[in-house]
């Protein structure tokens, strides 16, 4: 059994239902009619580099050690940006016995020269240098003959939506010409392509697919139908043995408002910071400080013997979660509650890197997103660049092939980790 994943960087679930329904994406429709069509938990936090890591290695964050897009350095307060060689536990592909592999555009796999594989590589966000984001490096100049595009140049948002449209546009052709020349040089028993244009769009423009009065609808309508018949072209090339899957790796939803938490914890006296330049880092903590958060929402308390100026006592640890469990019970913003779950890291996660795990991690009420960042703003919440937001709740997962249904019945809902497990099922049960 030949298997294909096909990601569509967070997507919901109620998207792709929608979109099929009206048929802007008629292949979409006929696979859920053909395969088991389910709803799907994302990671804590929900963002891509957690999720994609979940998705391929079949694990949480414990047992992979990828917490975040930015981690600590172990005993300090300098923030690293973990990469595919941080990995703690091996992809799907790497695995004894799992066959040639073709994997395009999979997020939080940069460097693709960092790991051995079967098979080619072509990194996804955030790569940077192409000749290091190919696996073997040989297939570098065909990539730029092809003017492959490693990712979209958001900032062109910021200067005219017309020109990121333009850009998203020529981004995804380079990725569906890389899809097309690798899928028919290799001989692979498993490909996998992600398109991340998809979030990119839903970021910027969520709120031209809610309104179909907005000047960019039938754009943002018209991205999603080009992925569509990409994935009905996928779909054509595979026979009834095969195995389909598509997914995603988190919802989206409208984006009302940014909630600071840092600034929250400043203000109420768990995080103070050493005079510092107007851009202060995490170099900047006090000894004074309790409790501080990463990116969106990832809590460490300033534990004695973990960080540099700890000054929580390992004995009153508990003590102070629990004050930061009530101070997040309780935090509205205009009369709205703000954090939807407050998660111990011992509830989400497990495995020999939990230690390194944030002690809390919040999430948010439907609207509100979280940032971390240290230049604190005027008020807790404010307007964000963005109209849309990365949701907990509501990814997708399709399955077509032999024994969809049995692995996935309609009371299932399964989460990210969970996708090569089912994988793994799918292949025995066609055995």
């Amino acid at each position: 059994m030949r298997a294909v994943i096909i990601g569509l960087d967070g997507m919901p679930y109620r998207l792709i239902a929608d979109l099929a329904e009206r048929g802007v994406m008629p292949n979409m429709r006929t696979l859920i009619a053909e395969g088991a069509f389910r709803e799907m938990d994302s990671s804590i936090p929900e963002v891509s580099s957690v999720a994609w890591s979940s998705i391929i290695t079949g694990k949480n964050p414990g047992e992979h050690g990828i917490f975040g897009f930015t981690d600590l350095s172990p005993g300090s307060y300098r923030l690293t940006f973990p990469s595919f060689a941080d990995l703690k536990a091996a992809p799907f592909w790497e695995r004894e016995g799992s066959g040639r592999a073709a994997i395009i555009n999979v997020p939080s796999t940069y460097p693709a020269t960092a790991r051995a594989m079967n098979g080619v590589l072509i990194s996804g966000f955030v790569a940077l240098k192409l000749e290091k984001a190919v696996y073997p490096p040989s297939l570098a100049p065909e990539l730029e003959r092809l003017d492959y595009r490693l990712d979209v140049d958001s900032g062109l948002a910021h200067r005219s939506l017309e020109l990121f449209l333009e850009d998203l546009q020529r981004t995804l052709a380079s990725h569906i010409a890389a899809c097309r020349w690798l899928w028919e040089k290799e001989e692979w028993e498993t490909f996998m392509i992600v398109f991340t244009t998809t979030d990119r769009l839903a970021h910027f423009l969520w709120e031209a697919y809610e309104d179909e009065g907005h000047p960019y609808h039938w754009a943002f309508l018209a991205h999603l139908r080009k992925i569509d018949q990409a994935i009905g072209e996928i779909a054509a090339g595979l026979d009834e043995r095969d195995l389909l899957i598509a997914l995603s790796d988190h919802g989206f939803e409208r984006l009302e408002e940014e909630v600071h938490v840092n600034l929250i914890l400043k203000e109420e006296g768990f995080l103070e910071l050493e005079e510092a330049p107007s851009a202060p880092d995490l170099e900047a903590i006090s000894s004074k400080t309790k409790a501080f958060a990463l990116d969106p929402a990832r809590i460490y308390i300033n534990l004695r013997g973990r960080f540099p100026r700890g000054s929580v006592e390992p004995k009153d640890k508990e003590r102070m979660i629990a004050e930061l469990l009530d101070l997040f019970a309780g935090l509205e913003l205009h009369g709205r509650r703000v954090v939807r779950r407050a998660c111990r890291k011992e509830e989400i996660y497990h495995g020999p890197w939990l230690e390194r795990a944030p002690d809390l991690v919040l999430l948010p009420e439907r609207g509100f997103t979280f940032r971390a960042r240290l230049e604190f703003a005027a008020q807790a919440g404010g307007a964000s660049h963005f109209t849309g937001k990365h949701a907990q709740e509501g990814a997708f997962l399709l399955v077509k092939g032999e024994g969809a249904q049995e692995v996935l019945p309609p009371n299932l809902k399964p989460g990210v980790a969970d996708v090569v497990g089912l994988i793994d099922r799918l292949r025995q049960s066609e055995r």
